[in-house]
């Protein structure tokens, strides 16, 4: 039952963020997908939280008993510290990449470091994921958002 009232007040909380966040957005101008206004990103964004307040708040509605009890009496386990370490390493290398690189090894670098925080993957999938991404940001915010971000840079 705890469990279940740490989900309707996260759900809740998150509901009412994003309902706050499109009243405020609305006060400027939305536009449309393609002239969008100042307030057409964070209208979004509050939906977006919305829906996941709601998901949430229902996911705690539909779980069911013995799952609760089962998360009540499984162990603690120890804390992802390799996770940890590779994300919190994967922004200060986008940071760092991005400044000195560009782009390109921004992306690669970050989402590669990253992927190694999970244990079950190997180099080859850090590697594909990370080239993959690459793709994805190159095409996304170069090409078509034409984000002022050189895929390359020297110094």
């Amino acid at each position: 039952m705890k469990q279940h009232i740490k989900d309707y007040i996260g759900g809740g909380l998150m509901f009412l963020i994003g309902i706050a966040a499109i009243i405020q957005s609305i006060q400027y101008k939305v536009g449309s997908l393609s002239e969008m206004g100042s307030g057409f990103f964070p209208a979004a964004l509050g939906v977006v939280l919305a829906l996941i307040g709601i998901a949430i708040a229902l996911r705690g509605r539909n779980d069911s008993i013995g799952e609760t009890i089962n998360q009540m009496t499984a162990p603690a386990s120890r804390p992802q510290w390799r996770g940890w370490i590779c994300i919190l390493l994967s922004v200060i290398a986008f940071v760092v990449f991005g400044e000195y690189g560009g782009l390109v090894p921004a992306t690669f670098a970050s989402v590669f470091i990253a992927a190694l925080g999970d244990r079950q993957n190997s180099l080859l999938n850090a590697l594909v994921v990370a080239l993959g991404m690459v793709v994805v940001a190159t095409v996304v915010f170069w090409w078509a958002l034409q984000v002022q971000f050189p895929l390359f840079s020297w110094g």
